[in-house]
């Protein structure tokens, strides 16, 4: 929609480079014949790549997660045969090679993800973000699968809780080993960074509508506060971009619009048509004030390519001997981070318009319309 894709990188972004001219990226992926693995497939994510993947006459898609009655919902509502479920933990290397077998992708998803939790129980979040997530690669090196995306966060780009420290080395780990796979390797291993996709379960989308349903206050951390607003559908199409287009350790973020928690809690309210009032109740444990998705070093090795970022890894070797001599030369005004506060910035009937995109708010929208009616 034109709200939407009237995307414009901050004035401090603007370079000499132009954007690639990219033909590739309405490019449908080609998933004909192939067994596609999802950990943590029963998720926000998993489910909606499922449907893309069973439309693009997959071969096999298998499902590796810890939660039986999640995967009991999910097997019953698809009705595909083409569903396989594994129950198994990335902290276990042991559950992983079973799925991994004769697998020809994987979209590494399984996490924690939840910053307060991480906050109290560090070492968990490392044990699956990091451990975790390095088994699985390790798995699908050794079954010889031909690409691995990890699913990243804009927590992890200057972080400040432990969710985004674990998913930070998350993404060193995956570079170490595309360093290692590209000499003698047949994985690409590349990444994602997206921050909340809207109406997932780390959205606060669904709490508002929830508040509206109770007839109570929404209740915002900081009505200043930004945050990227990125639906679902979209978060899908960049995964699918990296798999297609990644080369060993590229990191592919979306650039998207932004808006305040004061003027999306407005946009909601005025969607439902209701006054219920919006409270301020403050900043929780590890938040930030706004998402930051790539820093300025990052885009000074980077490749813009229209709608997307693609972040290159640095691919030097640990041999320094000539920087001692020889330094890399670097204009510190050429770029700034990209964060909320800088791109796009949506209004109230911006907000309202991508809003709308939304089928489980649309959903949502017309069950509140019923109930006053009746």
């Amino acid at each position: 929609m034109e709200t939407y894709e009237r995307v414009r990188s901050p004035r401090s972004l603007s370079t000499n480079r132009p954007p690639v001219t990219d033909s590739e990226q309405s490019d449908m992926t080609d998933y004909s014949g192939k067994t596609v693995l999802i950990t943590g497939g029963t998720g926000s994510f998993g489910k909606k790549m499922v449907t893309r993947l069973l439309d693009g006459n997959v071969s096999r898609i298998r499902i590796l997660s810890r939660d039986e009655l999640k995967q009991h919902e999910m097997r019953t509502d698809f009705a595909d045969s083409r569903l396989e479920f594994h129950i198994g933990d990335v902290r276990n290397p042991a559950s992983l090679h079973h799925a991994m077998y004769g697998t020809d992708l994987v979209f590494h998803a399984a996490a924690l993800k939840q910053v307060p939790s991480c906050e109290f129980f560090p070492l968990e979040a490392v044990m699956t973000n990091v451990l975790g997530s390095s088994n699985v690669i390790e798995a699908a090196r050794q079954a010889d699968v031909k690409t691995v995306v990890c699913l990243s966060t804009d927590k992890a780009v200057l972080p400040v809780n432990a969710m985004g420290l674990s998913k930070a080395l998350m993404e060193k780990v995956a570079q170490a080993a595309a360093r290692s796979a590209s000499e003698n390797g047949t994985t690409t291993i590349c990444a994602v960074r997206y921050g909340n996709v809207m109406y997932s379960r780390g959205s606060v989308i669904p709490l508002f509508v929830q508040q509206i349903f109770e007839g109570r206050a929404l209740t915002v951390t900081d009505p200043g506060m930004t945050r990227f607003l990125l639906p679902l559908e979209v978060a899908v199409e960049l995964v699918e971009y990296a798999f297609s287009h990644a080369k060993p350790g590229d990191t592919f973020i979306r650039k998207a619009p932004a808006s305040t928690m004061g003027v999306l809690a407005e946009a909601v309210t005025r969607l439902f048509e209701v006054d219920n009032p919006i409270e301020t109740i403050g900043v929780r444990h590890g938040e930030k004030i706004y998402e930051t998705l790539a820093t300025s070093e990052e885009l000074r090795n980077s490749e813009d390519r229209g709608h997307y970022w693609r972040l290159r890894m640095d691919g030097r070797g640990l041999d320094y001997g000539a920087y001692f001599s020889e330094g890399e030369q670097v204009n510190m005004a050429a770029e700034s981070d990209y964060h909320s506060h800088n791109t796009e910035r949506l209004d109230v009937e911006g907000t309202m318009d991508l809003l709308l995109q939304l089928p489980e708010l649309k959903a949502a929208l017309d069950h509140f319309t019923a109930l006053r009616k009746g």
